[in-house]
């Protein structure tokens, strides 16, 4: 999909070595609770493949000086709490709905909707994004509202979901029973063609004379949602408004996207008591300086939730930029994606890992998004846009399923640290360390501790936890999620 922007996630992601082949998981163990008093349950994920979401043997938390502390000491406060967090997951598109309710029969379906959603019997995800109309990743290009050249429909009495009711409807029901407080992010690509600058869903932007027609689209959207049972719990204006591409997209630079907000779509929300909330900018980290001029706006500003990201070009710091100048704004990640420029499980394992599952937290994002759940052996089904993108997990033919390295990225997250979890105030590690972190603190009172080692050898650890502490060696190059009482 972000044909233009390819080589910059390349570099990114293979910094290190040359490429080898993933080996997709087999008959991986079931994540169950095991989280017991003064016990600390350990899950690995390692970048030879041996460990896949293993757990192993749990830890013994003891009295702080019983045992030696190691040199890398990591210092936890769990009564200073920083953002709240909403949960991880990926992008259900078009294409990915389709594969999973046309491409697999109902046993299949089932099995991975409960793999990837259920939070007791599967890893858990809690937030998902989906499309509103088509994106580069659909069947076609369509909108709510397409109408026959030269024809307009200013009270969008022709407006209709009907497209989104073959697969990704109901295959959002599915999810929504098996994870009824799942939230859900939506986002166009482009508004229909005829409120649009150039009369087609690739590029172009919108005329200002559309501006009230477009806001009430998305009020339409979410109430014809609702009727299905589906709440969407936020919305991004625009997907990507500095990208026009080939597939539906829409040109949208802060001044136009401010003054829609401002002036057309969050008074409507206000006035229809509309409870989605609404983000600016969703895009790169490139350009911080986009939504901190919204956010500038008191106009706009005022029904503005957040800021919302993605990771193909700029620096996760990014995010702490627009936090520390808006500190009451939230922020999410929602966008990047995987793809055959670069197939080292490793170094996928920690570049994800370090910017965006420990990184865009650690910069204060309220969630972490991947792109798609699913996608075919060919990368597909497509629409114009990234012909080599990788899903969370692929879906072949014959309908077996192949998770990879962000299936497992997504698990060390979403299985245990829940919506409603708080990050917590931890010590940083020095550099040379080569040990990155993140904390947490479940609405149940349980403690999430997820640990990156960048490094090719062992690295031991010290937990400490006001007068308790406990031990850790994490292997190579690897990633682990320890949980404790």
């Amino acid at each position: 999909m972000k044909d233009i922007l390819m080589a910059t996630v390349a570099c990114l992601t293979i910094a290190l070595t040359g490429c080898s082949a993933e080996t997709p998981a087999k008959n991986e163990p079931t994540p169950t609770d095991t989280t017991t008093a003064n016990k600390v349950a350990v899950w690995v994920t390692n970048g030879s493949q041996s460990k896949l979401f293993k757990n192993e043997n749990a830890l013994s938390v003891v009295k702080a000086g019983s045992v030696s502390p190691s040199a890398n000491l990591i210092s936890i406060d769990f009564s200073t709490k920083l953002q709240e967090m909403e949960g991880f997951g990926a992008a259900m598109t078009g294409s990915s709905a389709y594969l999973i309710n046309q491409k697999l029969n109902a046993s299949q379906r089932q099995n991975l909707l409960k793999d990837l959603f259920d939070p007791q019997n599967g890893i858990g995800m809690s937030y998902l994004r989906v499309t509103m109309g088509a994106s580069d990743f659909s069947l076609e290009d369509f909108t709510y509202n397409d109408l026959p050249a030269g024809q307009t429909d200013a009270a969008l009495s022709k407006f209709s979901v009907a497209k989104d009711q073959t697969d990704l409807i109901p295959v959002l029901k599915s999810v929504v029973a098996l994870q009824q407080g799942i939230k859900i992010m939506a986002t166009p690509w482009s508004a229909p063609a005829w409120m649009k600058t150039n009369g087609k869903l690739a590029g172009g932007s919108l005329k200002p004379e559309w501006y009230g027609a477009y806001a009430n689209y998305f009020v339409k959207y979410l109430d014809a949602y609702q009727k299905e049972g589906i709440s969407i719990d936020a919305i991004s204006v625009q997907n990507e408004p500095l990208h026009e591409a080939a597939y539906p997209s829409m040109g949208m630079d802060s001044a136009a996207q401010g003054k829609f907000i401002g002036q057309h779509l969050g008074p409507l929300f206000k006035s229809k008591a509309v409870k989605a909330k609404i983000l600016l900018y969703d895009h790169n980290w490139d350009r911080p300086g986009y939504p901190i001029s919204i956010l500038n706006d008191p106009q706009a500003s005022q029904y503005v939730a957040g800021s919302a990201f993605h990771a193909y070009g700029g620096n996760v710091s990014a995010m702490s930029e627009v936090h520390d100048r808006f500190p009451d704004k939230g922020l999410y990640f929602t966008e990047i994606s995987g793809g055959r420029w670069a197939t080292n499980f490793s170094d996928n394992l920690k570049w994800n890992m370090s910017n965006i599952f420990i990184g865009t937290v650690n910069n204060w994002s309220k969630n972490a998004l991947l792109w798609n759940i699913a996608l075919d052996e060919n990368d597909g089904p497509k629409n114009k846009g990234c012909d080599n993108c990788r899903g969370v997990v692929t879906i072949a033919a014959d309908g077996s399923v192949t998770k990879n390295v962000e299936y497992y990225t997504i698990a060390h997250m979403s299985k245990f640290v829940r919506p409603g979890a708080f990050r917590v105030q931890s010590g940083r590690l020095s550099a040379s360390s080569q040990l990155e972190h993140v904390a947490f603190l479940n609405p149940d009172g349980s403690k999430v501790l997820v640990v990156l080692n960048q490094g090719g050898d062992n690295k031991k650890f010290t937990v400490s936890i006001g007068e308790n502490q406990f031990n850790y060696t994490i292997d190579p190059n690897a990633v682990a999620t320890l949980v404790w009482k």
